[in-house]
């Protein structure tokens, strides 16, 4: 586990705008990150904007046919966390940040170019909060088509389906 102490972006806007204004009531907090780096055990590692880092291995009790999944981490507000996921009780309807993460890391769904296969609206999630992943792929999909992203509109099209199967149990 690294220790990365960052003035995180909106901070230092902050403070570049208090300095030129010469306002001296504004309070500065400095937070602490923790990255996890992928080691050969883990079959995920990362996080996203809200301060949320976490990685996943597998479960010593995990089988083929019932894949179990630790999420190990720090939670949004700096606290350590440690959760248990089944794989097969997930639902991509009604699922957290961590939870699709597991999904995405069990089935190797295909992240193009990028770091995830989710759609772009999950970087504000925190540790316990639930979406519905499907409903935000359609919305992705329907802001990338008004943006002529065709590229972008195919990619979220294949891991909704994706992800569509795996709530279905189409895909073990």
């Amino acid at each position: 586990m690294v220790n990365m102490n960052v003035i995180s972006g909106n901070v230092s806007g902050a403070y570049n705008r208090a300095r030129n204004n010469a306002v001296s009531s504004t309070t500065y907090v400095r937070k602490e990150f923790k990255a996890y780096l992928m080691s050969d055990d883990m079959i995920y590692s990362g996080g996203n904007g809200t301060g949320l880092s976490f990685y996943l291995k597998y479960a010593p009790e995990s089988t083929k046919d019932n894949p179990v999944v630790i999420a190990k981490g720090i939670d949004e507000n700096g606290k350590e966390f440690e959760q248990k996921i089944v794989i097969k009780d997930i639902k991509s309807s009604n699922a957290t940040y961590v939870e699709m993460h597991a999904l995405e890391a069990h089935y190797s769904v295909d992240k193009g170019d990028g770091i995830s296969s989710l759609p772009l609206g999950c970087g504000d999630m925190g540790l316990n909060d639930r979406r519905n992943f499907i409903a935000m792929f359609k919305k992705e999909i329907q802001d990338m088509r008004k943006l002529s992203q065709h590229a972008l509109v195919l990619f979220y099209k294949k891991n909704l389906a994706i992800y569509e199967n795996i709530a279905g149990g189409f895909l073990k």
